[in-house]
C-alpha cells in the first residue's frame, strides 16, 4: 500500500501524524538514495570489469570450468547430470559473448552512470537544502513560541506587540518552508518512477540487444535455460521430500537415544571445584569433582586427590543457600559460600564464568548491603570525594571502574573487622572506582532505596501526562518512604544536583543521571518483561527528583485535597517516553536525509 498524500493544509497544523507521514516519505527516498548509490557503485564495477574482460571474464570462465560437483550416492539422475555440466556450459557461453560485451563499454557510462549521478546529486542536494531550511525554520519557530509563551503578562504592551509580530514572522517563514518542502518531496517521489528506471532500462537493453550476435546467442540459450530450470526444480523437489524423511528419522533416533540414557536423575551442574578444608596445622584447598541436583538441593563432593595415609569418602550435603564471597580474606579468586544442613562450605570455582554458572544453578545471590550507619558513612565519603575531585570530570558516574578494584575497595570498607577504615586519599583511589562502588552499594541493598512497596505507585505517577500531577504525586510518595530511605535519597539527590550543575564540563545532564540511577534506586520485586519496559519511567522519576529537588525535599506536600488521578489514556503515545528534562526541543519528523527534487 502506498504512502498517503501530504496535504499542504497539514503544513499549518504540523501535527505529529503529519510529521510521521513526512518521515515515511523521507525514509522511502533515503532508501532510493542508497539504492542509487549501490547501482552506481555496482554499475561502475561492472563497467570496470568489462574493461578488464580479458582477465576478469577469462578467470571467471576458468573458475566455472574447473568446478566439479560432488554428489551423495553412487549414481546420478539425469537432472543431476545436467546440473553437473551446467557450469561448463556457462563458461562456454561467456567466452562466446565476450566480444559483444566489449562494445557495451563505449556507451555504458553515458547510458547508466551519468543520468543516475545527475539525478541523485542534483535532486538530493536540492532537497537537502530544502530540508535544512525546513528544520531550521521549525526550530526557530518553536523556540520563539516557547519564549513567547513564557512572556509575562505584566510586560509593556509595546513589548508584547513586538513579541507577537516577531512570532508571526517566524510562523510565516516556517509555514513557507514547510509547504515548499512538502511540494518538493512529493514531486521527487513521483519523478523517480521514470528518471531512475529509464537509465537502468537503457543499460539493460544495451546488454541484451547490443548486436545481432548477442540476440542470437540469447535465443540459442533459451532452450538450454528452460531444460536446466526443469532439472533444478526436479532436484529441489527431491531434496524436500528427502529432507522430510530424514527429519522423521532424526526424531526417531532422538527418541531411541533417550532410552539409552541412565534413568538416574541428571545433575543440574557438575565439574571440578576446590574446597577449603581446615586442619590443625592450617587451611588447605582440596580438589573435588562436584555435582549439584537442583530438585532436591543435593550437593555431592567426590574427592579426586587422595592424601597419603587417609582415605577420603564422597560427601553428600543438602544446600540451604549460596552467596558470592563478600571479602577477600581467603586470598583466593572466584570464591563463593554455600550454607548446608550439615555445615558451611567455602568453594573456589575454576574461573569467574564457572563461578557464575555454579551460582546460577544454586540460585546464588550477591552479598547484601545494609542501609545502616556504615552505609551512610560510605555514601557521604564517596560523595565528598566526587565533589572535591571529580565534579568536572567528563562522564562521571557513566564511566565504569575496574570490577576488581571496586570489589577490593568495598570489601575493605565493609570488612567487619575494621569497618570504614579506608583511606580515600590513597593513590589507588580514582573517580571511576568510587562512583562504581557507590552505585554497586545502592544496587546491592536488600531492598531498593525507593522500596518495592512504592514502586508501582511511582511508575504510575511517572506515566501520567499531567506534569503537575506527576510532580505532586512523586512529592507525596517520597514522604511515604521509611525515614532512613528518605534521608539517604535526599543526600544522594542533592549530590546529583551538584553534579548536573557542571554538565557543561562533565557532560552529565539530568537525563543521563536518570538513565544511570533509575535502575539503581528503583526496581520491581519480580523481574518480568513488563518490568523491563517500565525502566524508562524509573528514569523519569529520577529526573523529577533532580529537577525539583528544592521543592520536594524542603518538606512534605501541604495537606490539601490531592489532585484527581488523570483518566486512563485511550490511545497509546505516539512520541517518545515523557521526560521533564530541559533538553533542546526534538524534531519528530524523519531522521533520514531528505528526498530530492528535480529542477
Amino acid at each position: 500500500m502506498g504512502h498517503p498524500p501530504l496535504e499542504f493544509s497539514d503544513c499549518y497544523s504540523d501535527s505529529p501524524d503529519f510529521r510521521e507521514r513526512l518521515k515515511c516519505y523521507e525514509n522511502e527516498l533515503e532508501k532510493t538514495n542508497k539504492f542509487l548509490k549501490d547501482v552506481i557503485k555496482d554499475g561502475n564495477n561492472v563497467i570496470n570489469a568489462i574493461k578488464e574482460y580479458s582477465l576478469g571474464v577469462q578467470k571467471f570462465s576458468q573458475t566455472l570450468q574447473s568446478f566439479q560437483f560432488d554428489f551423495i550416492g553412487d549414481t546420478l539422475t539425469d537432472d543431476e547430470i545436467n546440473i553437473a555440466e551446467s557450469f561448463r556450459e556457462f563458461a562456454g557461453l561467456l567466452q562466446d559473448v565476450e566480444e559483444g560485451r566489449m562494445m557495451l563499454v563505449q556507451n555504458a557510462c553515458d547510458l547508466l552512470i551519468k543520468p543516475l549521478e545527475k539525478f541523485r546529486k542534483q535532486q538530493i542536494g536540492v532537497t537537502k537544502e530544502r530540508r535544512k531550511k525546513f528544520e531550521k525554520e521549525s526550530e526557530k519557530y518553536y523556540s520563539q513560541l516557547d519564549r513567547h509563551m513564557n512572556l509575562s503578562s505584566k510586560k509593556k504592551e509595546t513589548q508584547l506587540q513586538e513579541a507577537d509580530g516577531l512570532l508571526d514572522k517566524e510562523r510565516q517563514a516556517f509555514y513557507e518552508s514547510s509547504v515548499e518542502y512538502v511540494y518538493q518531496i512529493q514531486q521527487v517521489q513521483d519523478r523517480k518512477k521514470f528518471d531512475v528506471v529509464e537509465p537502468v532500462l537503457a543499460f539493460l537493453q544495451s546488454i541484451l540487444t547490443l548486436n545481432n550476435f548477442t540476440v542470437e546467442m540469447t535465443q540459442d540459450f533459451l532452450p538450454y535455460k528452460q531444460e536446466l530450470q526443469l532439472s533444478l526444480q526436479n532436484t529441489r523437489n527431491h531434496f524436500e521430500s528427502t529432507r522430510e524423511e530424514m527429519e522423521e528419522l532424526m526424531k526417531r533416533m532422538k527418541g531411541s537415544a533417550q532410552i539409552c540414557i541412565r534413568h538416574s536423575q541428571q545433575a543440574t551442574m557438575e565439574g571440578y571445584i576446590y574446597v577449603q578444608e581446615k586442619w590443625a596445622l592450617g587451611v588447605t584447598w582440596v580438589k573435588y569433582y562436584c555435582k549439584y541436583f537442583k530438585d532436591n538441593k543435593l550437593f555431592i563432593m567426590m574427592p579426586v586427590e587422595q592424601k597419603t595415609g587417609t582415605r577420603q569418602t564422597t560427601a553428600q550435603l543438602t544446600l540451604k543457600s549460596c552467596v558470592r564471597r563478600k571479602t577477600d580474606s581467603t586470598d583466593k579468586r572466584f570464591c563463593f559460600d554455600i550454607e548446608t544442613n550439615e555445615s558451611p562450605v567455602l568453594l573456589q570455582a575454576i574461573s569467574e564464568v564457572n563461578r557464575k554458572q555454579w551460582m546460577e544453578a544454586m540460585d546464588g545471590k550477591e552479598p547484601v548491603m545494609d542501609l545502616n550507619d556504615i552505609g551512610f558513612k560510605f555514601v557521604r565519603k564517596c560523595i565528598n570525594f566526587v565533589e572535591t575531585k571529580g565534579l568536572t570530570q567528563e562522564g562521571v558516574y557513566r564511566t565504569v571502574g575496574s570490577n576488581i578494584q571496586v570489589q577490593k575497595f568495598l570489601n575493605a570498607f565493609f570488612d567487619p573487622k575494621c569497618a570504614a577504615d579506608v583511606d580515600f586519599n590513597s593513590t589507588d583511589m580514582d573517580i571511576k572506582t568510587i562512583t562504581s562502588a557507590l552505585k554497586f552499594y545502592l544496587r546491592s541493598l536488600s531492598e531498593p532505596l525507593m522500596t518495592y512497596s512504592l514502586h508501582g505507585e511511582l511508575i504510575l505517577a511517572a506515566k501520567s501526562e499531567n506534569l503537575d500531577y506527576r510532580l505532586g504525586a512523586i512529592h507525596s510518595l517520597v514522604y511515604k518512604l521509611p525515614e532512613r530511605n528518605r534521608e539517604m535519597l535526599e543526600l544522594l539527590i542533592k549530590h546529583l544536583v551538584s553534579v548536573c550543575s557542571h554538565s557543561s564540563e562533565n557532560l552529565m545532564t539530568v537525563s543521563n543521571m536518570g538513565v544511570i540511577f533509575g535502575p539503581t534506586l528503583m526496581r520491581a520485586e519480580e523481574e518480568t518483561v513488563a518490568a523491563m519496559l517500565d525502566i524508562k519511567f524509573q528514569n523519569i522519576v529520577m529526573e523529577i527528583l533532580i529537577e525539583d529537588y528544592c521543592k520536594i525535599f524542603k518538606g512534605p506536600p501541604e495537606e490539601t485535597i490531592p489532585p484527581p488521578i488523570p483518566p486512563p489514556r485511550v490511545t497509546p503515545r505516539r512520541r517518545q517516553p515523557i521526560t521533564i528534562s530541559k533538553r533542546p526541543p526534538r524534531l519528530y519528523p524523519g531522521l533520514q536525509p531528505p528526498v530530492f527534487e528535480r529542477k
